[in-house]
């Protein structure tokens, strides 16, 4: 492949993901690390790219990725399926963290009809159970993150130190035999207090987010009970999770 063409492709790779680091796009490229790293230097000063430490992020997409609406577009059908089966289980009683994630949004459009209490840090999450007479809804202190509708920071990390919950409903950037990662640090501060603070944890994820490294590592993968996801996610990455000893529910 020709350096022209490992441009376009480079910079369609990047359209598609937050943040891709060398070894994914030497093996995508089926080129060296070495040449890539001479392709997204070549990038970066063309203004097309921002370099990272360990690969590159899109300079246009961030926006995109950092806003709730156009997230919520993505694999829409797949999350709403993720979403419902998850719902299903949780249980009267139970008290259920919920994250900032549009996949985890969807859960909470399931949970309606239960008498359960809800903690989240996500506005459009609280905002679903406004209304609702049988979800009690906390939320978490923090700064509002600009677009994606959470709180963030110092006071949100504190909240959570302080609760205890059933189980954490969370999602991902994405997931590898590393662990789960996601797009950014303050982001994952509070997920890491989310899974403390729970017996359970459950990860919502659809089959974009297998194999993919984010930003900011969160957690390894001994962290997560259950991953939820749909049907394209593949047998290898579910297998890889099985010998992990984390049970895996396909949701139909």
């Amino acid at each position: 492949m020709k350096a022209p063409e490992r441009f376009r492709r480079i910079q369609d790779l990047l359209g598609q993901h937050e943040f891709l680091d060398l070894a994914t796009l030497a093996r995508d490229l089926k080129a060296s690390e070495s040449t890539i790293r001479r392709d997204l230097d070549q990038l970066a000063a063309k203004g097309a790219l921002k370099r990272t430490h360990g690969g590159a992020m899109a300079v246009e997409h961030k926006t995109d990725e950092l806003n709730f609406v156009v997230r919520d577009t993505r694999q829409a059908d797949e999350k709403d399926l993720i979403g419902r089966a998850t719902a299903a289980l949780v249980e009267n009683g139970m008290s259920v963290i919920i994250d900032g994630g549009t996949t985890t949004y969807h859960v909470a459009k399931h949970l309606g009809g239960k008498r359960i209490q809800v903690i989240t840090n996500s506005l459009p999450v609280a905002n679903q159970f406004s209304n609702s007479s049988m979800v009690e809804t906390i939320m978490c202190g923090g700064f509002i993150f600009p677009r994606i509708g959470v709180l963030l920071g110092p006071l949100a990390e504190e909240s959570f130190s302080k609760l205890h919950a059933d189980v954490a409903i969370m999602s991902a950037g994405g997931i590898t035999s590393e662990g789960i990662t996601n797009s950014n640090n303050l982001i994952v501060a509070v997920q890491q207090k989310m899974m403390a603070a729970a017996s359970r944890v459950i990860l919502c994820l659809d089959h974009t987010k297998f194999g993919r490294h984010a930003l900011s590592f969160a957690a390894p993968l001994e962290k997560i009970h259950t991953v939820i996801t749909d049907k394209a996610t593949p047998r290898d990455q579910i297998a890889m999770l099985q010998k992990q000893r984390i049970e895996v529910i396909v949701a139909r």
